[in-house]
């Protein structure tokens, strides 16, 4: 039995990898599975397929209070580097105040020996008509000296109270910041533990119906997508950093999905697509979000391998195209980094990260 398990592991592996490259069939739906959408579960007398929607529906706004999080993360990030830099600068102005003072300390003592005159004060009291014009510019020079020092110091103070104002500003950002990560992290939390909580309360043999419900609804609406036509062309060509991302996508199957994760060990949904996009030199936004507000937007007929598919209507996951209408995509808790149809799930729409 474990011998036919990893020669079919290498399979799928296998398979995968010759995605990237090698034209294939279209993905077919698998042969029908009798419906359980009927049968009783052990939560307050509902169906099965209640209770799919219900769980589906509590793993889509883990998804959503992800990209929060993963959104509040990066925000906290660029804070953080920003008052370090801010530090750095607030820290220089007052070294340069001090020299300043001291430069000026310095005049005012050489002012105090010479009885209050600097020394070309002194030589343009002289009668020697030389000695009297040479004074008078080193008086000159002597404040201009002066006046640079004092006007130096002056900006240098108004920069440093600048500094000081936006590293407020900038602190009270990094604690809204994290105190935005903290009520993601709580909302996550809460929708995954009554997520499980559902499924716990179900028999094995009703959780063995279930994940059938699941496979049977994304083979239904699979079939149905690609039957309508949407996909212009299912194996159109990838461009070269198109084909590094989806083999460094299609590397990671099998990894679990965590929140908030961008491996190596396991990923969440966007953390997948943009560490698949920095593999390829190409850094896209870390959220599913981001991704699509601000990635070039194609036609979903026109994607090729290593466009990414937003999807529900709140953008709330993301999946690699791969080829052959499959996407790579880390599913949710529980579940690991795997092959799906791309027509599985409620496609948004599409974004292209080397447009």
């Amino acid at each position: 039995m474990k011998r036919r398990h990893c020669a079919a592991a290498a399979l799928i592996a296998v398979c995968a990898l010759a995605m990237v490259s090698l034209p294939v069939q279209a993905w077919a739906s698998p042969a029908p599975i009798p419906s359980a959408a009927a049968a009783p579960s052990a939560r307050a007398g509902k169906s099965l397929a209640e209770v799919r929607e219900e769980i589906d529906q509590l793993y889509r706004e883990a998804g959503a209070a992800t990209d929060a999080y993963n959104l509040a993360e990066e925000k906290v990030e660029k804070q953080t580097a920003e008052l370090d830099e801010l530090g750095r600068a607030i820290d220089e102005g007052r070294q340069k105040i001090a020299r300043l003072k001291d430069q000026a300390g310095a005049q005012a003592r050489e002012q105090y020996r010479n009885a209050g005159l600097p020394p070309g004060t002194q030589l343009a009291l002289s009668s020697d008509p030389r000695l009297f014009l040479y004074g008078l510019n080193q008086m000159r020079q002597s404040q201009q000296a002066s006046d640079a020092v004092l006007a130096d110091m002056t900006r240098a103070q108004a920069d440093l109270e600048l500094y000081t104002e936006d590293a407020q500003v900038n602190w009270e950002k990094l604690e809204a910041g994290r105190l935005e990560q903290a009520r993601a992290k709580k909302e996550i939390n809460a929708r995954i533990d009554e997520a499980k909580a559902i499924e716990a309360q179900l028999e094995e043999e009703e959780r063995a119906r279930l994940l059938e419900l699941e496979k049977q609804a994304q083979a239904a609406a699979q079939s149905s997508w690609l039957s309508s036509g949407a996909l212009h062309d299912i194996n159109r060509a990838a461009s070269p950093s198109g084909r590094t991302a989806v083999r460094f996508a299609l590397a990671q199957i099998g990894k679990p999905y965590v929140w908030g994760a961008e491996g190596p060990g396991s990923y969440d949904c966007s953390g997948l697509t943009s560490q698949a996009w920095a593999a390829a030199k190409r850094p896209i936004p870390r959220t599913s979000q981001e991704q699509w507000a601000r990635l070039p937007h194609i036609a979903v007929g026109d994607m090729r391998p290593g466009d990414l598919i937003i999807y529900h209507s709140d953008a709330t996951h993301v999946g690699m195209y791969v080829g052959d209408g499959m996407v790579v995509h880390a599913p949710r808790p529980g579940r690991n980094v795997t092959l799906a149809g791309a027509g599985s799930m409620e496609i948004l729409g599409v974004v292209r990260p080397d447009a």
